[in-house]
């Protein structure tokens, strides 16, 4: 009578273990994908960030090249006139 008991301990147990996860995993699988997409979206936020920043930095340094362009432009011109 133990051994029978036993026996269908065992099986239930080998049942127990073999239902199915599919929701689980599903569930699982769902997560990853938004954790993926997330990352996806952080990253291109950075990346937008970053070239908005070198294109600013860009044009402050051209509109800083004109202002000494014009600045030398004067002081030749004040040279010349002394």
């Amino acid at each position: 009578m133990k051994k029978i008991a036993l026996t269908v301990s065992v099986l239930a147990l080998g049942l127990a273990a073999c239902q199915d996860n599919a929701a689980d995993n599903n569930v699982s699988a769902l997560n990853t994908v938004e954790a993926e997409a997330e990352a996806d979206t952080n990253a291109a936020a950075t990346g937008t960030d970053n070239a908005l920043n070198a294109a600013d930095n860009a044009l402050e340094d051209a509109g800083n090249a004109i202002e000494n362009g014009a600045e030398a432009v004067e002081n030749a011109a004040d040279n010349a006139t002394n």
